[in-house]
């Protein structure tokens, strides 16, 4: 079979493992949503939202109920959304975006990270003012004009729209308290919404030497291996 099957064979796996993270995640966040909003999407809009983007990963409709259910049970567990802060080395301010169960083991985790790396942990605030929560929509372009949309949108917390042309999309901005406003206004006016997904983008960024950014890659490389760090924001530009 030879070199070329292997590295096909670890290709797959590599897949195979982020779709499962990806599941894992959107489990979680079904829990998180059900526990503080209830199990039905129409009065939830958190988790309409959370249904959509597990459509947008192909996720098994079956899954999602199943999920829904789990998280309406009494005894189910709870998953709390916690955003650690720290340097990586070289300066690099970093937003670690975790969902636990068990934030003491989490923190522990995340301590050696950085450790390891030359790193270090911060405390709350010690960096998030360098970067801007914000929302995106991705919803279907077919039919609709850029300039009228942006228009239209404008009252509901629109900061920017841009047009995917590869898959003929529209991604629209916005801050992340202006997130069920805009969800409000897609949905009032029928637009099909085929993915959200909240994120943190610096205000500024920072350049690095080959050497030093492939140092700050490879620490957060080994953090979103971890299965409750869901994300991890940097400023390198």
């Amino acid at each position: 079979m030879g070199r070329i099957f292997q590295t096909r064979k670890a290709t797959m796996f590599k897949r195979y493992a982020k779709m499962a993270k990806a599941f894992t995640k959107i489990g979680r966040e079904i829990v998180i949503a059900v526990k503080a909003g209830g199990p039905h999407p129409e009065s939830n809009p958190r988790l309409r939202m959370i249904i959509q983007n597990a459509k947008a990963i192909n996720m098994p409709k079956v899954n999602v109920e199943s999920a829904i259910k789990r998280a309406s049970e009494k005894d189910s567990g709870n998953y709390e959304e916690i955003i650690y802060e720290g340097y990586a080395p070289h300066g690099i301010p970093v937003l670690v975006e975790c969902t636990t169960n068990n934030p003491t083991r989490t923190v522990a985790s995340l301590r050696l990270y950085f450790n390891r790396a030359n790193g270090a942990l911060g405390t709350n605030g010690s960096v998030s003012f360098m970067f801007d929560h914000i929302v995106l929509f991705k919803i279907e372009a077919k039919g609709l004009n850029k300039d009228n949309l942006e228009l239209e949108l404008i009252d509901f917390g629109l900061e920017d729209i841009s047009h995917d042309e590869e898959h003929d999309q529209f991604i629209i901005q916005v801050q992340f308290n202006d997130f069920g406003k805009m969800q409000s206004a897609l949905e009032e006016r029928k637009m099909d919404v085929l993915e959200t997904s909240k994120t943190y983008v610096p205000t500024a960024t920072k350049e690095l030497t080959p050497d030093h950014e492939a140092e700050v890659m490879a620490m957060i490389d080994k953090m979103e291996e971890d299965d409750d760090i869901e994300a991890v924001y940097h400023n390198i530009s």
